[in-house]
């Protein structure tokens, strides 16, 4: 894996003079309300029916989270003494492989970061061992994102979903769309994260910049807001939505399926997130998993008749709709009767 070290021309994204003249900080463009004043109802119809992202404040703290005090620099030796000798994945090689590092080296490592391109644990494999499996331990989903209906096939089975993340500042995720239509949540507990996102339907040409990326410049995260995203700006930012915030300790942002979305972290930061399918994006979720993942979605539907019937029903009419064919039959054992 390449690491560079961070040129002597970057900007500095802890000098307000350059966050200002860069854009990194612009209006606050996206609600933030909190848990204390947001009631579940409210939040399905305000903003995970109509599609529209949100933060939602202190779910943490009023929720209980033990990771609320725990997940903070402060108590590195805390990280070390319970995930010291873990291995987590920071990226991967040139070829592909997982790259990965023992927690007491990546601490030590975010101490002395100079990279423009930085190491980042993004690791979604936490739970397979009884020592990382403890993080499950430190924080309970959201009250207000109860469905999670992948997880009638199986954690062996289903698509990733949840991962754990330590960013040092600089790090951070390229423009993107999450998989299989599902939404997602994404809280930090420490730290701050620089958030842009744009609607569904935006061309994947348009929000990579690549009619305004110039020869030779990188697109890493860090890059993409200095010099990319402002140049989106000028060129489309009157005639689409481009929403830009900063994600504070303790907010967790809900970003709805089918939005672009990429983050920067602005401060060394500790963050949670995991994408889901629920009653309110089934719809477009199972469109796009019975042709990503056309096994598992057999089996899935299979599951959905058995458990949440009115939910599978709703397949099933998709699927007639436009004469899709699953890429499995059932048995005669197996066999579904299908009510309208």
């Amino acid at each position: 894996i390449h690491i560079r070290q961070k040129p002597s021309n970057i900007i500095d994204i802890n000098k307000p003079n350059d966050m200002k003249d860069n854009n990194i900080y612009s209006q606050q463009t996206i609600d933030r309300i909190s848990c204390l004043n947001l009631t579940y109802d409210d939040f399905v119809n305000n903003y995970e029916i109509p599609s529209i992202p949100c933060i939602i404040k202190d779910i943490p703290k009023y929720e209980n989270w033990n990771a609320h005090n725990t997940w903070k620099f402060q108590n590195k030796s805390l990280l070390r003494k319970h995930l010291g000798s873990r291995y987590f994945k920071v990226g991967e090689d040139d070829e592909g492989y997982k790259v990965k590092v023992r927690m007491k080296y990546f601490l030590k490592y975010l101490n002395s970061n100079q990279d423009d391109s930085p190491l980042y644990i993004f690791d979604g494999n936490y739970d397979n061992d009884m020592t990382s499996k403890s993080l499950l331990n430190d924080y309970k989903v959201p009250s207000y994102f109860p469905d999670d209906y992948f997880s009638l096939v199986g954690e062996s089975r289903r698509p990733p979903y949840r991962w754990f993340l330590i960013g040092p500042e600089r790090s951070g995720s390229c423009i993107h769309i999450d998989p299989l239509g599902t939404s997602a949540w994404n809280t930090v507990l420490e730290g701050r994260k620089r958030w842009v996102l744009m609607p569904p339907g935006v061309s994947k040409s348009i929000v990579k910049g690549l009619d305004v990326i110039k020869k030779g410049e990188d697109d890493e995260a860090i890059n993409y807001f200095v010099d990319i995203l402002p140049r989106i700006h000028e060129k489309y930012g009157n005639s689409m939505n481009i929403i830009e915030f900063t994600q504070e300790p303790g907010d967790t942002v809900f970003v709805p399926g089918g939005w672009w979305h990429a983050v920067l972290n602005i401060d060394d930061t500790i963050a949670i997130t995991q994408n889901f399918c629920s009653r309110h994006n089934f719809d477009q979720v199972w469109l796009k998993t019975r042709i990503g993942r056309r096994k598992m979605s057999c089996k899935w539907l299979k599951l959905l008749h058995e458990f949440i019937p009115k939910i599978a029903n709703r397949a099933e009419i998709m699927n007639q709709n436009d004469n899709f064919i699953m890429g499995y039959k059932y048995s005669k054992k197996d066999k579904i009767k299908f009510n309208r």
